[in-house]
């Protein structure tokens, strides 16, 4: 049951839910008022980070098959 907590799986649906709120967020701030610019940055920079984390996990998860 313990190593469910840790599993890719789990992780993947994590990281999903933060980069989902992460997009909300920048959305929202960049249609009301811009905040300022060194934030804004900050804030897609790790909404990258967490894409390619993704994608590195759903690679480790379903693998390229060999033609």
């Amino acid at each position: 049951m313990d190593s469910n907590l840790h599993s890719p799986e789990r992780r993947l649906i994590e990281l999903r839910i933060e980069h989902g709120d992460l997009d909300a967020m920048i959305d929202r701030a960049s249609a009301q008022n811009p905040l300022d610019e060194l934030l804004m940055r900050r804030l897609k920079k790790r909404r990258l980070s967490l894409r390619d984390e993704i994608a590195r996990i759903e690679k480790l998860l379903d693998p390229d098959q060999p033609a």
